[in-house]
């Protein structure tokens, strides 16, 4: 049985969110334990039926507002620190939350640790394409500032994942960078580019810009933190203000635009779901000795849902084990 240690008291709708999700996941997946971690007074009502579901009780919690750091060192028994001891502590296999996004960071580094090899760990997740094949995008805002070797290392880790989680053979991998000729760019991503380049176990396809990065351009895409959490936000936003803004225009449209809706309704669906972020789940640290997926604070049943799925695959593929394997034995011929 895979064990999964979920914060219920992380992100906007919680509890309740995340006792829908649970409760869709649990119904589908037999090979599933639920640990929440949270105010069992705020979370029985929202059970029905408990099976393959355990409560760990506290009534402490991370606040989205509050400094990482500071507050697992404050707030030991907070449901975000009691998920990630009971995965250190080998009681879980993997740790969900749609908390504040700097104490998971935190409660990952420091108390389940990273993998040798590793410098900084980066969140990574599947962003949505035209075609709705979707691409790998790594750093996400784990770190605001890298050094050209950080770059190299997410571009082997997003390859990785690419081909272990989504059967990608032989994933293009391309950098982010304000013109896809050599040589464009800032220092970081002129060297990252030569580091890249010469890489022979890495189909490194160049530089890639962020207009094509719906087309499907590369299956992996590869920054640092800041700019990755920038263009994550703003492919959110514009993905909603166009569905918004459709929606508007045909209530507004009158009967020609409602029946013209009416006769596009399964092209319109198309559309939304290729547009639809949720279905991706949440971003994945990788970099850490186990899974840690963070779920966006304003997710929804659906989008929860859809991240357990995601952790079950993660625990299925052993990816976490395997980059283990990888990353140990590259540092040890190094050293």
């Amino acid at each position: 049985m895979k064990r999964i240690a979920i914060d219920a008291m992380g992100g906007d709708a919680a509890p309740q969110a995340i006792i829908e999700g649970v409760l869709r996941a649990r119904d589908e997946l037999s090979d599933v334990v639920f640990q929440l971690y949270g105010d069992q007074e705020q979370i029985l009502p929202l059970i029905g039926n408990a099976d393959r579901i355990e409560i760990v009780h506290t009534k402490e919690k991370i606040e989205g507002d509050d400094e990482p750091t500071r507050a697992i060192r404050r707030k030991k028994d907070a449901s975000m620190v009691l998920a990630a001891k009971a995965v250190k502590d080998g009681q879980a296999d993997a740790l969900l939350s749609a908390g504040n996004t700097g104490a998971l960071l935190a409660v990952a580094f420091f108390i389940i640790g990273r993998i040798k090899g590793i410098d900084r760990p980066g969140l990574l997740t599947t962003l949505p394409s035209q075609n709705r094949q979707g691409f790998v995008m790594m750093d996400l805002g784990a770190n605001a500032e890298s050094s050209p070797k950080h770059l190299e290392q997410y571009a082997l880790m997003g390859s990785f994942y690419a081909s272990q989680i989504r059967g990608i053979q032989n994933p293009r991998v391309g950098l982010l960078n304000n013109g896809a000729e050599a040589g464009k760019g800032d220092s970081l991503r002129k060297e990252t580019y030569d580091l890249l380049a010469a890489r022979q176990d890495l189909n490194f396809i160049g530089n890639v810009e962020a207009r094509d990065l719906m087309s499907q351009v590369a299956d992996v895409v590869v920054t640092d933190g800041f700019t990755g959490n920038a263009v994550l936000k703003t492919m959110e936003g514009t993905a909603l203000g166009i569905l918004g803004q459709l929606k508007s225009t045909i209530l507004a449209g009158g009967l020609r635009a409602k029946l013209g809706a009416w006769l596009l309704k399964p092209s319109l669906k198309v559309m939304r779901q290729s547009l639809d972020y949720t279905e991706a789940g949440g971003a994945m640290l990788f970099g850490v000795k186990a899974p840690v997926v963070k779920a966006h604070g304003s997710s929804d049943a659906k989008s929860i849902y859809y991240t357990i799925k995601q952790v079950t695959s993660i625990l299925e593929s052993q990816i976490v084990d395997q980059a283990k394997e990888v990353f140990q034995a590259d540092q040890s011929e190094k050293e």
